[in-house]
């Protein structure tokens, strides 16, 4: 446990550096599907355990949000100092305790935490519920965009080449939806510009990748989305922008992590002035922690999922240029 917030009926006294480290830790739990309660757990966890502050001390070798110990097994000292690390952690030992849905906050929390101090969660469960409903409607964290977002690209005529491009031969990993690639969902009348093609000098899986996202333009997004079925009923079925990415690729036969905040590590690391179709494209927050991602399509287009009260959609690779932050290579 460590000072410096308020007590619990006095709300945030940092929330430039807290409410941040908060979205984290709600982002995270969206993205591993940890319901409401859980989110709330951690919250209030981490609340009394730092002050919602990424510590660098506390008691012993404690550090980060959850005062997580490196000599009791919780990753390396640099690896808990990460948010995303941290919360993930938290959550994977949280699912591990049996029954742990129907516990009070304390009792969850303590039996991940084993603290010296066990009812001391309690206090923080109001604080930590309503900092979940917030956050929960923000259109931020993994597999999010904001504001800033690079705009999408105007509706244009359809291109009927790029509606029927072939998905490629099942050679090399890659999947197939169909000859015409109509497996992989229609692309709707209005979406891409006229002429627009698939690379054919792309590599295979790139090429099924893409079209692969193609097939989801137009869908609703959906923050936290799996994008498993973009078209269903189900909203939890459709696309964020790191889902749609990781979807994509698994038609092509690769795997990719689910957020943003893992992806941006994977594949190879490219100049942002050497783009190759099937590139992923990063922007808002950091390079190392960014928060939205989408594809280079080739044809200056990128394809993305923005943010909620959106679609996914074509947008023009020069108004992301000046914000992209990393870019990776997957093939």
């Amino acid at each position: 446990m460590a000072n410096g917030r308020r007590g619990p009926d006095g709300g945030l006294d940092k929330p430039d550096e807290q409410i941040p480290n908060a979205k984290t830790i709600q982002a995270t739990g969206v993205t591993m599907h940890i319901p409401v309660r859980g989110q709330v757990i951690a919250l209030a966890t981490a609340l009394q355990e730092s002050g919602l502050r990424n510590l660098d001390y506390g008691d012993r070798d404690s550090l980060g949000l959850f005062q997580q110990r490196p000599s009791q097994g919780w990753g390396s000292p640099e690896q808990v100092m990460q948010p995303v690390y941290a919360s993930t952690k938290f959550y994977e030992a949280l699912q591990q305790v049996s029954g742990w849905q129907s516990m009070t906050i304390t009792q969850a929390a303590q039996a991940v935490q084993r603290s010296g101090y066990p009812d001391a969660y309690a206090k923080w469960e109001p604080l930590a519920a309503a900092l979940q409903q917030a956050i929960a409607p923000l259109p931020t964290g993994p597999g999010s965009g904001s504001a800033g977002t690079p705009s999408s690209a105007p509706s244009v005529s359809p291109s009927p080449d790029a509606s029927s491009t072939a998905a490629p031969a099942a050679d090399g990993g890659c999947l197939t939806a169909g000859s015409d690639g109509s497996g992989f969902g229609t692309i709707p009348p209005g979406t891409l510009p006229e002429g627009y093609t698939i690379p054919a000098d792309a590599p295979p899986q790139v090429q099924t990748a893409i079209r692969w996202a193609l097939g989801q333009l137009g869908t609703p997004y959906q923050w936290g989305g799996s994008c498993e079925d973009s078209h269903g009923a189900d909203p939890m079925g459709r696309c964020d922008c790191s889902s749609l990415m990781q979807m994509a690729y698994k038609a092509a036969g690769i795997t990719l992590t689910r957020t943003t905040y893992t992806q941006v590590n994977e594949g190879t690391a490219v100049p942002s002035t050497a783009l190759k179709p099937g590139d992923l494209l990063f922007t808002n927050g950091t390079a190392a922690v960014p928060e939205h991602v989408g594809m280079f399509i080739g044809g200056g287009l990128v394809v993305q999922a923005p943010h909620t009260g959106d679609v996914v959609k074509i947008s023009i690779l020069a108004e992301w240029q000046p914000q992209i932050l990393a870019a990776r290579r997957i093939v």
